[in-house]
């Protein structure tokens, strides 16, 4: 498929970091990237590269659930930013973690809190890259593929739509409590964010179906190009061109706390396809399903549910005004919201 990375539009600038910006040392910082070969470190990887206080930069694949891995890690390298890119998600796909429970709790709750509890000994600042999908939408994770009826591995997590938080209405804040348990792997992500969400030294990123500039088979556009047949509802988004410099800035300014960590707004499964064929595959087609029930027959082929949901990034706009990080679409949004509010 062609090379999309000219084709997306920013809609929160954060290449440019101000030299006065607020909580931003101006000491060179070392980082840790732990999970050396995950998708989300190949991007950290050269932005930091390009970072103009010119980190030193180092990555480590030692096992999270060892305290004395984590800790001579830490010795090794002396840190003074950890991002924790690790974890299970599951292959092909989260219905892996149904199969594996044991796996999948040692590294996605033992293994990130034993590196947090590391880090806050040591007086590392810890930068953690977890889940908005604890809400849940259902419905929309079966697709055809080349094989027939296929599972899809998008979008479980720790929300999911709900009746007070409808498909089009107020998105899921930083402190509402998770609702979707559909799924081990989202169990068990809703439990290490709360314990990780108490110590003083983490910031914890949910992100939610990240897509890349280019095609990579973790990417959503890479996925939801492959099925024939989909069910199209709103959901957030994490476009990691966007936001991966924003997770730079606020961990170098050594920010804490939860932040949804998508771009501003929803849009559907059926909005981003047209837009692909438009800008990309003149030639792409795809199909929705017929009717409810083929989806609902069709579901019955998942062990675990998946979710869809819009988060509120309030707080995460909010956060990047303070340090003067606005551009592109994030203003344009932000225009038609006054519009809309006053009108």
């Amino acid at each position: 498929m062609p090379d999309m990375s000219t084709t997306e539009d920013s809609l929160l600038n954060t290449s440019t970091t101000k030299a006065a910006a607020p909580g931003i040392s101006t000491t060179q910082p070392t980082f840790l990237i732990w999970g050396t070969n995950s998708w989300i470190a190949s991007h950290l990887h050269p932005l930091l590269q390009q970072h103009p206080q010119q980190p030193t930069i180092h990555s480590t694949t030692a096992r999270l659930e060892s305290r004395t891995a984590v800790l001579a890690e830490l010795t090794r390298v002396q840190p003074t930013h950890v991002f924790n890119c690790a974890g299970v998600t599951g292959r092909p796909n989260v219905d892996w973690c149904e199969d594996h429970q044991a796996e999948t709790l040692t590294s996605n709750v033992v293994g990130a809190i034993n590196l947090a509890v590391c880090c806050q000994e040591r007086g590392v600042h810890l930068t953690v890259f977890g889940t908005g999908c604890e809400y849940l939408f259902s419905r929309d994770e079966i697709c055809v593929g080349e094989r027939g009826w296929e599972k899809r591995a998008d979008d479980t997590g720790i929300y999911t739509y709900d009746e007070t938080h409808p498909p089009g209405g107020a998105g899921y804040t930083e402190t509402d409590p998770a609702n979707f348990s559909g799924s081990f792997y989202s169990l068990t992500k809703a439990v290490a964010e709360n314990y990780l969400s108490q110590l003083p030294l983490l910031l914890l990123l949910r992100l939610r179906m990240p897509t890349s500039p280019t095609h990579h088979p973790r990417s959503f556009l890479t996925k939801i190009t492959s099925y024939s047949h989909i069910l199209s509802l709103p959901n957030s988004h994490t476009m990691l061109h966007d936001l991966l410099p924003a997770a730079i800035l606020l961990a170098t300014a050594r920010e804490t706390g939860v932040y949804n960590f998508t771009n501003p707004g929803c849009i559907t499964h059926n909005e981003v396809l047209a837009l692909y064929k438009e800008i990309v595959c003149p030639g792409f087609v795809w199909r929705n399903f017929d009717n409810t029930v083929e989806a609902e027959e069709q579901s019955k082929v998942l062990k675990a549910g998946r979710s869809n949901c819009a988060l509120d990034v309030g707080k995460l706009v909010g956060k990047m005004r303070e340090y003067g990080e606005r551009g592109g679409k994030l203003s344009a949004c932000e225009n038609d919201n006054e519009e809309e509010e006053g009108g």
